[in-house]
């Protein structure tokens, strides 16, 4: 599937924050394709802003965090991307289900162009050093996926569904990196799986309450814990 264009022109009236959007996406989509070469890194950096004409000061000043912010931006691109694509979709008439397996499904295909930047950038994230990010990053993914099939829930449900929804996120991403499968038909195959296994646990989840659901012995290796999970809920990058 072909990369959505990205417009880097910024439009008159545009806010500075929105400015800033346009071009941390303009230098990121720059450095993807020495990505594959140099891995997530300050050379890989350098030679992304020289495509995209940006010197020094402005590469330091649009990613002051170095690579850990060219990743963030990435994951964050393709979040919003995904949702931009969902947008157009009649998910009013669909499940809850088809709609989170689609929104999984579009963000991947979103990233295909660029399977060897995914696969360098969930290197990165393994890191101990990077812990704290890859689980902000992974929360604000599922999060999104969650707010684009419609899901309003505000109580412990909601972050059930999240931490629920990142075991599948990344095992699907995982099995897509090493799938051959013509047009991923395998990882598509799984995620449907994944997501069926999921949709049952939560549905036996939803009758419990917090203190019931905290006095389960047997879950621990099948649900991470919600409120292990949302400790790096909704923090900045």
């Amino acid at each position: 599937m072909a990369a959505p264009d990205i417009d880097t022109d910024t439009a008159a009236g545009t806010s500075p924050l929105d400015e800033r959007l346009v071009l941390r996406d303009r230098l990121m989509l720059a450095v993807l394709p020495h990505v594959a070469f140099d891995g997530w890194s300050e050379a890989a950096l350098r030679q992304g802003a020289a495509d995209a004409d940006m010197g020094a000061a402005q590469l330091a000043a649009l990613f002051p965090g170095g690579v850990a912010d060219a990743v963030a931006q990435f994951s964050d691109w393709a979040d919003r991307a995904m949702l931009a694509q969902l947008a157009g979709r009649d998910l009013a008439t669909m499940k809850v289900r088809a709609r989170v397996t689609l929104a999984v499904r579009v963000r991947l295909e979103l990233l295909a162009p660029w399977t060897e930047a995914v696969q360098r950038a969930s290197s990165f994230l393994a890191l101990p050093t990077h812990a704290g990010l890859a689980a902000r990053l992974l929360y604000r993914t599922v999060d999104a996926v969650w707010y684009a099939a419609g899901d309003q829930s505000t109580d412990f449900n909601h972050y059930t569904k999240r931490a629920l929804l990142a075991g599948v996120q990344t095992a699907t991403v995982l099995y897509w990196l090493s799938d051959r499968s013509p047009d991923h038909a395998d990882s598509w195959a799984f995620l449907d799986r994944r997501i069926e296994n999921v949709m049952a646990i939560g549905k036996g989840l939803a009758t419990l309450s917090p203190p019931k659901l905290s006095s389960l012995k047997n879950w621990g290796g099948l649900v991470p814990s919600p409120l292990r999970f949302s400790r790096h809920l909704r923090q900045r990058v």
